[in-house]
């Protein structure tokens, strides 16, 4: 099976992820790219983008990263910084890539931006354990 069938294997089998409206962009090599579009039921009460919607489809480019390669990997750590706000009408996009994979771990940084103007607005790091055949 493909790196992009995989990948697109497991999103459609990601209830959470269907019920945010993420969307495959792009799966090369290196990258997996997903994208979600913000709606006013993603606000805050300031009005702009919860934090956990912006760490929703960042963690979903993660998982997707992190499994696409086969066997089962779990999330023991991730971390995010928000760095600029996003309102409804923007859609985020979420690019990943794999820093590390060892036999037990394997880390990846994922760059959250919004399409409206490219900025970054979330830097997610993660690391997952591998458990191998699910």
């Amino acid at each position: 099976m493909s790196r992009s069938s995989r990948a697109a294997d497991l999103l459609a089998d990601d209830p959470y992820a269907q019920s945010l409206g993420i969307r495959m962009v792009e799966v090369t090599d290196e990258t997996i790219t997903v994208e979600m579009d913000v709606t006013e039921s993603h606000l805050n009460f300031a009005g702009t983008t919860h934090g956990g919607v912006v760490f929703s489809v960042a963690d979903c480019a993660f998982s997707l990263a992190s499994n696409v390669p086969g066997g089962l990997a779990v999330a023991i750590d991730a971390h995010l910084v928000l760095s600029a706000a996003t309102v409804a009408d923007d859609r985020l996009i979420a690019q990943v890539e794999e820093l590390t994979r060892g036999r037990t771990l394997a880390t990846y940084r994922v760059i959250v931006t919004r399409a409206r103007d490219n900025r970054i607005c979330g830097s997610f790091t993660g690391t997952v354990y591998l458990i191998g055949d699910k």
